[in-house]
């Protein structure tokens, strides 16, 4: 994250918990995953921005806000037009995650087919730890991408695997489209770093 430009952030509740965004001139800056609590998601967001003030969200970041608690309620909800601060995110990362939005909600792709689509092929534990390392959890949906053979593979999240199929449910119930790799689901470790 560039220094010098005003960020600001905010807390928000959501079906899953309370969530925080981060925000700056450039569009958003980062998703917080709720903590065990309030205080905790509020303290995990100020040591990831910790030149951020808590503010009340300008519209932009608003409609993200909107749009994210729609999303986890299980109602349709888009979120790829949502503006996203990528300085500091290395050029890979930034190809990954533009895939990753690509996914529609209900639906999953795995690793490796993500790495395909990025012309990658074989890079598929790359895209994993791309993802375990994306600031902007929800708004780029890497809950949506799974390992080989349905297997559920690793979330960095607070609750790991648990949260990410959480994530996956909530979109399901709002009767979004089939989860193709999600029958068989299995908790796999995460991606090694």
């Amino acid at each position: 994250m560039a220094t010098g430009l005003e960020t600001g952030f905010a807390l928000f509740d959501t079906a899953i918990g309370p969530c925080g965004i981060a925000w700056n001139e450039r569009g958003i800056a980062g998703v917080q995953l709720p903590e065990a609590s309030l205080p905790e998601t509020r303290a995990r967001l100020r040591r990831r921005f910790p030149e951020a003030r808590e503010a009340p969200p300008p519209a932009p970041v608003r409609e993200a806000i909107e749009g994210a608690v729609a999303l986890l309620r299980g109602e349709p909800c888009e979120l790829d037009t949502v503006t996203l601060d990528m300085d500091g995110v290395p050029p890979f990362h930034r190809r990954v995650y533009e895939v990753a939005r690509t996914i529609p909600p209900g639906t999953t792709l795995s690793y490796g087919e993500v790495a395909a689509r990025m012309g990658e092929p074989g890079a598929a534990r790359d895209v994993g730890q791309a993802l375990g390392q994306n600031p902007f959890a929800i708004i780029v949906p890497c809950h949506r991408v799974l390992a080989a053979n349905g297997k559920v593979g690793g979330f960095s999240a607070r609750g790991g695997v648990r949260t990410k199929l959480r994530l996956i449910a909530s979109e399901r119930a709002g009767g979004h489209g089939a989860l193709p790799l999600f029958g068989g689901a299995t908790e796999d470790p995460p991606p090694s770093r």
